[in-house]
């Protein structure tokens, strides 16, 4: 099926070998078997595989999705099932390839595959080994091989070491056979790795406060970025460190909390001296203050017209929802517009008024002029 979403052939995998060997390591090993197949063939090491040479960058454009690393990564981890060989080459970027069918037969016959030599397989699990998936051992633990993949990743080995009972009890209370246990194990470390990192980080930046602590220089240029002075920060540094001190708490974001420390305190600062521009809802018993009508009577306007149009005011603001940091200074803006709007209405209208008794007089006058015309008899005298 051609499709505009669907460009290129498809990559066709085996959900039973996903779900045994993992799905990167499924999708790489089907890639590879399809590379063997269409690609040339060349001499090397062992005659009864079938080996090609590719370079990395090859692998890149044919496996987009994945990074240089995560390919190398993968490769590793097949090479450990003893499923795939790859060898460097001359010059390094480029490398020999191929699937190991002493492993993995390609005539999928699952109930008796075939072994390798001794001398010749790769060192891998005890469940590898065998051919077959199987319920985890006991007994089981990592061997070597896996051990080395973990530790390239700078995990310690007791770290690796420790996860190995809880890993064994896990599965064996699920009754989940596996091709490989140490490919899973080898995932497990990774994940519970990363989980650790993440715990020794949170708990590396947590600290008590420190007797010489001082904002950052980050945070000094926020505070400073919202107008607060920076005396009044530098003042408030040796408050802040004493009261923390004496309370031993430990904290991961010390910067923080004095940023929100410091804005709390100008903005209780600013309104002491009548300075609080906090930007707010307007609330719904709110009236203009004293100044406010002082203000208007300078400017000639009515103070009891003014006061019948606070309800309107409110209400609109309050449907808008919008925070303002002065609601007088918005209120004498929309009353001194009213109120110009309403003295050029009534120009307009005495105007218009003056116009239309232009217009009837000038028309009265006519018809009085029109009729004497009529009634004069200066003729007959």
């Amino acid at each position: 099926m051609k499709s505009p979403i669907l460009p290129e052939r498809p990559l066709l995998i085996s959900p039973t070998l996903a779900a045994t060997i993992g799905l990167e390591e499924a999708v790489m090993l089907q890639t590879m078997a399809d590379l063997i197949e269409y690609r040339e063939k060349v001499s090397y090491d062992e005659k009864a595989l079938d080996w090609i040479k590719v370079s990395y960058a090859d692998l890149q454009r044919i496996l987009p999705f994945w990074e240089p690393d995560d390919i190398k990564r993968i490769h590793a981890s097949l090479q450990s099932l003893g499923m795939l060989r790859v060898e460097l080459a001359e010059p390094g970027d480029e490398i020999y390839l191929a699937i190991n069918d002493q492993v993995h037969p390609k005539t999928n016959k699952t109930d008796t595959p075939a072994r390798t030599p001794a001398s010749k397989q790769a060192p891998v699990s005890k469940a590898v080994s065998s051919g077959n998936a199987s319920l985890i051992p006991l007994d089981w633990e990592p061997d070597q091989n896996w051990i080395r993949l973990c530790k390239q990743h700078s995990i310690p080995e007791d770290f690796i070491h420790k996860l190995v009972p809880e890993f064994v009890s896990y599965w064996r209370d699920r009754g989940q056979s596996r091709f490989s246990w140490g490919n899973a194990f080898y995932k497990h470390v990774l994940k519970e790795w990363r989980n650790e990192q993440t715990r020794r980080g949170a708990h590396e930046l947590a600290s008590t406060m420190s007797e010489d602590w001082f904002p950052s220089p980050d945070a000094v240029g926020i505070l400073e970025n919202s107008g607060i002075n920076l005396s009044f920060i530098e003042d408030a540094v040796p408050e802040f460190v004493l009261y923390w001190r004496e309370r031993g708490v430990v904290h991961g974001a010390w910067n923080t909390k004095f940023i929100e420390h410091i804005r709390r305190q100008w903005a209780k600062f600013s309104a002491s001296f009548g300075r609080d521009d906090t930007p707010r809802v307007i609330p719904d018993d709110w009236h203009p203050s004293v100044d406010c009508y002082e203000i208007l009577q300078l400017a000639e306007i009515d103070e009891e017209w003014a006061k019948g149009r606070v309800p309107e005011f409110v209400m609109y603001w309050k449907d808008s929802q919008q925070v303002k940091s002065s609601w007088n200074t918005v209120f004498l803006q929309f009353i001194k517009q009213e109120w110009a709007r309403q003295l050029k209405q009534l120009e307009t209208a005495e105007i218009a008024n003056a116009e239309n008794q232009s217009i009837a007089g000038s028309s009265q006058q006519r018809v009085k002029e029109k009729f004497q015309q009529i009634a004069d008899r200066s003729w007959a005298e």
